[in-house]
């Protein structure tokens, strides 16, 4: 089968089209045929060696969490699939380095497949995953919020997503407002700030040319509920001013930051804030599984929907350019990235 692979850490070039084995499934696996792969920050990140993990050689590695496909074998013990199903995947390369979903077919256990609906195409599989879960993640910790998501779980609610025309803001926005919450988005440009709008965004705030404190009050005069950051240090003086009491900041990245949040203590301890920092790996099964399920339900209703018109334009690169498609998220291009493998 075909398959990208890389055996030392580095930029794009380090990824090569190969012919791999076709793996087969053990006891509670199940083999899928991957349609579409997509392709996300903490893909490049990983086999770029950035963060905690050294440059230099590496075990010989698969790429990409992300991905949708059909159901090609299980092994035994598996009850809950059949061959035929369509699927999307959890996390698929953390499950061991020759599992990414940039190849032709991936072993995965069962419990890491969900069942993609009907209604739902490949794409919106592959896609949604790792910025929908982060996105429902940062919707559900607020100590006054919903733990889980559905129509009307957020109603009264008042959500503020920092970078909105991104993959996951673009997701917390959908998911926000197909839960009935008020949404304001901030972004750089007026052409992220369109997105923002296709997105479902109510409001959304140019901190590149607007006073984003003092707008965004005149929208929540009494606060928002929940800020989803993206950018943890550069927005840390925003927080204070727009936050209810008793308000959550979750954070999940730190771009243009300096890896360090500097907060003003008595503030924040007079509103009870609540900081919530969140990354997949380490969350939990039991919260990937619960988000999974009303990703699910999102799909179903016409919650979560992919491209331009929908403020989360697509971008698509064959199996053999998965190195340009590395390239261009690396790049910050708009959009989502997503590879065609079969």
């Amino acid at each position: 089968m075909k398959a990208v692979t890389y055996h030392r850490r580095g930029g794009p070039e380090v990824l090569t089209l190969t012919d791999l084995p076709v793996p087969e499934p053990g006891p509670g696996e199940v083999r899928v045929r991957i349609v579409v792969s997509a392709v996300n920050p903490t893909d490049w990140k990983a086999r770029s060696g950035s963060g905690a993990v050294a440059r230099g050689e590496a075990e010989l590695s698969v790429p990409n969490q992300d991905g949708a496909g059909v159901v090609d074998a299980i092994g035994p013990d598996v009850g809950e699939f059949a061959v035929g199903d369509r699927v999307w995947v959890l996390l698929a390369a953390a499950h061991s380095p020759l599992s990414g979903t940039a190849q032709e077919y991936v072993v995965l256990p069962a419990d890491r497949l969900v069942a993609l609906p009907d209604e739902t195409g490949f794409d919106e599989g592959a896609a949604f995953a790792i910025p929908a879960l982060t996105a429902h993640r940062a919707l559900t910790v607020a100590e006054d919020g919903p733990r889980r998501l559905a129509p009307n779980a957020l109603s009264g609610k008042t959500i503020l997503v920092s970078g909105g025309a991104g993959a996951v803001g673009n997701s917390a926005i959908q998911l926000a407002r197909w839960a009935g919450a008020t949404v304001i988005a901030t972004v750089s440009t007026e052409v992220k700030a369109e997105l923002a709008r296709a997105a479902g965004a109510q409001h959304v705030v140019r901190y590149t040319e607007q006073d984003v404190a003092a707008e965004v009050r005149k929208i929540a005069p009494d606060g928002v509920d929940v800020i989803v950051e993206v950018a943890a240090s550069a927005n840390a003086p925003l927080h204070a001013a727009v936050l209810r009491t008793r308000g959550t900041v979750a954070v999940y990245g730190d771009d243009g930051g300096t890896g360090s949040v500097t907060i003003d203590f008595g503030q924040h301890l007079f509103l009870n804030t609540r900081y919530q920092f969140l990354v997949l790996y380490t969350v939990g099964f039991d919260k990937l599984r619960a988000g999974a399920e009303d990703l699910t339900a999102a799909f179903r209703d016409g919650g979560l929907r992919l491209g331009p018109d929908h403020g989360l334009p697509v971008h698509r690169f064959p199996l053999t350019e998965t190195a340009r498609a590395h390239e261009a998220s690396e790049k910050g291009i708009a959009g989502k990235i997503l590879i065609d493998v079969s």
